[in-house]
């Protein structure tokens, strides 16, 4: 027996139906629910609004290519995480930056902030940070329907180290992952609630003005490990790592 497939409804929509009411899915996830998974009436389908809400259907209805109506059998609401967890994400190369979207999201991070660090290779401006900044966006919503989320990740807005600092001092937790930590990220006191807040650095490493200004604002350095992980890489290994010690894995 199959599983069923996972689509994205607009917020709100699951508890306005409610159980025994129909949503319909149209645009992108409409028609990949009928020109790609070519679905008919009576097949099973999940659908999340990607902000905790959930439920379980049926195909009621298949109207054109783009189009579906589901009729809702049960629904459900995952309450918000506790603690919260985000890691900013320095710019990797290539297409580097969309895999480290995809796998922290597979794993359960809440919230991926762009960096614009220093030593960056890539850089996002006009158009292309746009479209790129957009292609994180898409991930990090198609990582959530395959793992089977509930709630997508916010991929925010690129920031530069000012703005990273800020969110930094506002963190319950904060830390930033480097080889400089004279103590291990899996020691590291963590908060029952609020907000843990991550640095994941570039390809060049996280300067010493970076490190200071982060320190100023109360994010310490720690190594992950004995090795040094990519930074399409760290992030992942390090947000199973706090998932598995703040509980949220238990």
């Amino acid at each position: 027996m199959s599983t069923a497939p996972v689509f994205l409804a607009e917020p709100g929509s699951l508890a306005a139906a409610g159980v025994g009411g129909t949503i319909a899915l149209d645009g992108p996830e409409g028609r990949h629910a009928v020109s790609v998974r070519r679905l008919r009436v009576g097949e099973a389908v999940v659908l999340t609004d990607g902000e905790g809400g959930g439920a379980f259907g049926a195909v009621a209805a298949v109207e054109g290519r783009d189009r579906l109506v589901v009729t809702v059998t049960e629904v459900r609401h995952e309450p918000p995480p506790r603690p919260v967890l985000t890691v900013v994400q320095a710019l990797p190369k290539g297409d580097r930056g969309e895999l480290a979207v995809e796998t922290m999201t597979e794993t359960g991070v809440d919230a991926v902030v762009p960096w614009a660090a220093s030593r960056c290779v890539t850089r996002w401006k006009g158009e292309r940070g746009e479209k790129a900044l957009a292609k994180w966006r898409a991930t990090a919503r198609e990582a959530a329907k395959q793992s089977r989320r509930l709630r997508v990740p916010d991929v925010t807005a690129p920031m530069t180290t000012r703005q990273v600092a800020r969110t930094l001092s506002a963190a319950a937790f904060a830390a930033v992952l480097h080889e400089s930590g004279t103590e291990p990220l899996s020691t590291a006191p963590l908060p029952a609630d609020g907000e843990i807040v991550l640095v994941v650095g570039p390809e060049g490493g996280v300067s010493p003005e970076e490190l200071a200004a982060f320190a100023a604002a109360g994010a310490k350095a720690y190594r992950l490990g004995p090795t040094v992980l990519r930074t399409s890489t760290a992030g992942t290994a390090a947000t199973a790592m706090l998932l598995a010690r703040t509980g949220r894995w238990s």
